[in-house]
């Protein structure tokens, strides 16, 4: 089970964020996001936890959601992926040249 935990401490490693979450279960994997795509790499204040399994996944949120993480309230959620209606995980395309506040003009009749 794939798991959002939001409001993090920038200061907040994922070795404490596994460490929160063993006592539910086995944890798979430990991702904190940064910002590698801009060049500063700082943490984004968010990060995703997987668990073997979906009963010790929803144990921990129950647990974990709400609870004060270095003096930060953190929200606790399952991770779903992006998808459309069928469960097809949705590519999202941006057309170039639709730019903020412009759009085209319809012909209505």
């Amino acid at each position: 089970m794939n798991i959002y935990v939001g409001n993090l401490s920038m200061e907040t490693t994922a070795d404490e964020l596994r460490q929160q979450f063993t006592q539910f279960g086995a944890v798979l994997s430990v991702t904190i996001m940064n910002d590698k795509y801009i060049g500063s790499g700082q943490p984004r204040a968010y990060g995703y936890v997987e668990m073997a399994s979906k009963l010790e996944g929803t144990a921990a949120i129950a647990s974990l959601g709400g609870r004060t993480l270095r003096d930060r309230i953190v929200s606790v959620v399952e991770a779903l992926p992006l998808s459309d209606k069928a469960g097809k995980v949705t590519n999202i395309k941006i057309d170039p040249l639709k730019r903020r506040g412009e759009r085209k003009r319809q012909n209505v009749n």
